[in-house]
This record gives C-alpha cells, structure tokens and sequence, in this order.
C-alpha cells in the first residue's frame, strides 16, 4: 500500500512539472505572438527564481533567455542583453558540466559568441571563430540539431561577404534548420523558435530580393498565426511595399 503511494505521489509530481512546463511555453508563445517582451522577461525571471532546476528545465530558460537576449540587442537594450547573457551563461556552464544535450548546448555556446559581437563588435576577429567552431561542433555531435543550421545560418547572414558570408548560404541552412524541424509536427505547433525561424527565413528572401519566396513565408505564417503582430503590421506591409517599387 504505502509502495502503491510513493508511486502515485512520483507520477503526481511528474505529471505536475510537465504542466508547468507547458505553462511556461504557453505563455512565451503568445509573448512572441503577440509582441509582449514584458511578460517574456517575467517568465523567465519566474523561471531563474526556482531552486534546484533540472537540466531539461535549465535547458528550456536558456532557451527563453537566447530569445530575449536576441530582441534586447535588436532594440539596442544593450545593458539589458548584458545582464541576460551573463545569467544565460552561468546556466549554460552549468548543463555543460552536466554534460547535458551537448551538441544542443554548442549550439547555444555558438550563439552566445553571437551575441557577444553584438555587444561588442571590435570582438568579432576572436568571437567569430569561436562562434563557428562552436556551431561546427553542435552539428558534428548531432548532424539532425536543427537549432545547430539556425547558428550556421546566422553566422554566413551576419558575417561580412569580404570574410566569406553569404546570405544565399544562410537561407540553406535556414531551410534546412525548417526541414528538420518539421518533420515531427507536435514539435512546431505553440513553439516561438519555430516562428522565429519562419520569420527570418522571410526575411531573407526579402534580402535576396526573392519577394514571391518571402511573401509565400509570410502567407504561411499569418495562416497559422493571423494575429501574429510583428508579421501583419510590419514585415508584411514593408514586403508589399517593396514588391510594389
């Protein structure tokens, strides 16, 4: 009887943190969705406040605070993408010395170098290679990461041509970051870096001046998401003007 508790009480607790945890990714959906970083950065300061988190709980708050950091630095909140970044990192060291979803966390390491340029760009000589052995290792470590092709990605469209970025490049690794990705739907459906990744793909065929590709993209997104505030008041109105020039 008392075995037949203790393991009710296991499954109780279980079944509560998953709830939580999709409360979390709940709530920073409709963030993202619905452009509110105010309740952004109050999840994930609800989140950094909880004692004893486990690695999949830490792996998740990072990812949230990668998401923050990325829109600190977009709005020139400089400080703020500071602070974040060094909270972001203490909680990455710590799933690095669990050796916990290594190539998951090269990934992020990839990008928190990113970051670092962004902060600072007189780093970027010795950041940047960092960044690239780290996004090289994460894909080495799991060639099917998917966030691995995001980093990829991200370094070929920031870096300069004259260094050998390529923004034509950047798009294949961002297809193919969407390739795997959806090949299990349960995982795109609610999840912001999903969305994320639709819109930069967007955005780079608007770069690439491919306006039917970025128009498709940005049609495929309001279809799941009308409501979505950044893409039906901004990206799309701006495309539409470009198209019409």
């Amino acid at each position: 009887m008392e075995r037949a508790k203790y393991r009710l009480s296991i499954f109780m607790l279980f079944f509560v943190s998953m709830q939580v945890n999709a409360s979390y990714k709940t709530e920073i959906y409709s963030a993202y969705i619905n452009n509110r970083m105010d309740q952004w950065k109050s999840v994930i300061d609800r989140m950094d406040a909880i004692a004893n988190k486990s690695d999949e709980l830490l792996l998740e708050l990072v990812n949230y605070q990668y998401g923050y950091i990325g829109y600190c630095l977009g709005f020139e909140k400089k400080n703020e993408a500071k602070k974040y970044l060094g909270m972001a990192q203490k909680n990455l060291d710590i799933l690095d010395r669990n050796k916990y979803s290594l190539s998951v966390i090269n990934a992020y390491k990839s990008a928190f170098y990113g970051f670092r340029i962004g902060l600072n760009p007189i780093t970027a000589p010795v950041n940047g290679l960092k960044s690239m052995d780290c996004a090289k290792t994460a894909l080495k470590l799991d060639p099917q990461n998917w966030f691995g092709y995001v980093q990829h990605g991200n370094i070929q469209f920031y870096m300069p041509s004259t260094f050998g970025g390529s923004k034509k490049e950047a798009l294949e690794f961002y297809l193919k970051a969407r390739e795997l990705l959806e090949k299990e739907p349960d995982s795109v459906a609610g999840n912001w870096n999903y969305m994320s990744l639709l819109i930069v793909i967007g955005q780079t065929y608007t770069y690439l001046k491919d306006y039917d590709s970025a128009q498709k993209t940005y049609n495929y997104i309001l279809n799941l998401e009308p409501g979505f505030t950044y893409v039906r008041d901004d990206l799309y109105p701006k495309l539409l003007k470009k198209m019409e020039n």
